[in-house]
């Protein structure tokens, strides 16, 4: 079974940087994609970036340039660098992973319980 352990939320002025780490347990080490995604209040969850076993990585629109994912294989762990914060950036970010089955194109989802970002403006 696998688990996903976020840090590295908190409270940033606009502006600010901050650095969430996703780290990976039980992993059976095939294909996978680890991503972040967000949740404001009222609103729906949404991708933030993704990043493939690989290195292949997809970014929302609005993060694009301000945000960078990325992962270290040897350790199961991704990290999301966000810059230049804005207060529309403030939401529950959750990691999540998506495992290949060993057998087919299908993937099984993975969450984490989510860390809080706070962005004051």
């Amino acid at each position: 079974q696998v688990q996903l352990v976020e840090s590295g939320g908190g409270l940033v002025q606009a502006g600010g940087s901050l650095r969430l780490s996703c780290a990976a347990s039980g992993s059976s080490g095939r294909y996978n994609v680890m991503g972040w995604y967000r949740q404001a209040p009222g609103n729906q969850r949404e991708l933030v970036a993704a990043i493939a076993s690989g290195g292949s990585a997809n970014y929302a629109d609005s993060v694009k340039g301000r945000f960078t994912i990325s992962r270290d294989n040897a350790k199961n762990t991704a990290y999301l660098q966000m810059n230049n914060l804005k207060p529309e950036d403030a939401a529950d970010y959750y990691c999540n992973l998506k495992e290949k089955s060993p057998s087919s194109w299908s993937f099984t989802d993975y969450w984490g319980q989510g860390t809080q970002v706070t962005v004051s403006s």
